[in-house]
């Protein structure tokens, strides 16, 4: 399979602009997006279930047709275009694939309806499936393949015909913990060895941050942030975004006082918690305090005495490479603490009464509707 052009950053590949999707006059999917994807871009789309990250994806597919707004690729709508003439690859959970058709044969389909024939196709269907580890399986009917197999033949087809952009939902999905990781890994080397632009949907969060060069996460039809995984990871916009990218202690309370970037509140169980807030907020007004797990640690007072309670363990779970650890603050705030094994005290068990902490620095405060 030959190499696709070196990527081309000067301008966006794809464009979607104040792009708006209702369904039946009442159910809002999108709302007001607007987002650009550069040419040899990996960006995932990301967010819980109705979110509208698949309707997004299928709109610039051409299955879904926008409400209002405009879809653009290098500069030119699709508006109108349909699906078979927009070149992009789609990949789906459900791989899709046609079950009366060899292997070989349905790497060959998308040729065939191109007009590609003979040993050109024959050539295109040997370099695809060489590209993803199935050389020799060309003989073979989808059903005489494992899972992940099938997952790789639907990668092949959707790249056999070289389009400009290929299109994934869910793709890993429906497959073990163990070989969903492998293929994440597949897929990435793949889309870097040939420059590929990739649009791929996912709820899994981990996998999000391990395969993307940008993340955009959506929320009830709205884009929440967009970014590099680990700026999302560090920096979250707002409170959704905190408790939906990686794990957090999430608890809330009311503003006792924000000076700049410095907020403290309290909680309803009288707790004062302090942290830094990327917006100003007035005191009185109720807010959430996010305090990612492994940023809290069993530990004596932290300089300048901010943030340390005592606490008692409520329950611990073993995992391997760290133990969970749950304690309580309290009558109404159970965060939970990441502890790396090699640190993990014996003598703490269910029931004793510890320590803990965290820097302020690492707490994030957000404004919360009332």
């Amino acid at each position: 399979m030959s190499r696709f052009q070196a990527a081309d950053r000067t301008q966006p590949l794809i464009e979607f602009r104040d792009i708006h999707k209702m369904f039946d006059r009442r159910q809002r999917a999108v709302a007001g997006l607007n987002l650009s994807i550069g040419e040899g871009e990996f960006l995932t789309l990301l967010g819980p279930s109705g979110s509208g990250k698949t309707t997004t994806l299928m709109m610039l597919a051409g299955f879904e047709s926008p409400t209002s707004g405009d879809i653009l690729h290098r500069g030119r709508s699709l508006l109108g275009v349909p699906a078979h003439r927009r070149n992009m690859g789609v990949v789906f959970q459900s791989y899709a694939l046609f079950p009366h058709m060899t292997v070989a044969g349905n790497l060959a389909f998308p040729l065939t309806v191109r007009g590609v024939r003979g040993t050109a196709a024959q050539s295109k269907v040997a370099a695809a499936l060489d590209l993803v580890n199935l050389s020799g399986l060309g003989a073979r009917r989808p059903r005489e393949l494992s899972g992940g197999q099938q997952q790789r033949v639907a990668l092949a087809r959707a790249l056999i015909f070289e389009p400009d952009v290929v299109l994934m939902d869910e793709p890993l999905g429906a497959l073990d913990k163990q070989l969903r990781e492998y293929l994440q890994i597949e897929i990435k080397q793949i889309q870097r060895e040939l420059g590929l632009t990739v649009i791929y949907v996912t709820h899994d969060q981990s996998e999000a941050l391990a395969m993307s060069d940008r993340i955009a996460v959506f929320d009830h039809g709205a884009l929440q942030q967009l970014g590099p995984p680990r700026e999302l990871y560090e920096n979250p916009r707002n409170a959704f975004v905190a408790g939906f990218i990686g794990e957090n202690n999430l608890i809330d309370g009311r503003v006792i006082s924000c000076d700049g970037a410095r907020c403290a509140i309290r909680t309803a169980g009288g707790l004062v918690l302090r942290g830094r807030s990327a917006v100003p907020m007035s005191c009185g007004s109720v807010a959430r305090a996010t305090i990612r797990p492994d940023r809290v640690s069993l530990a004596p007072a932290i300089a300048g005495g901010a943030n340390r309670f005592d606490s008692r363990i409520l329950e611990t779970v073993y995992l391997g490479d760290h133990v969970r650890v749950r304690v309580t603050l309290g009558n109404d705030a159970d965060p939970t603490l990441h502890l790396c094994l090699q640190s993990w005290p014996p003598q703490a068990a269910p029931g004793s009464a510890v320590t803990v902490s965290w820097p302020s620095e690492q707490c994030l405060v957000f404004p919360l509707a009332a």
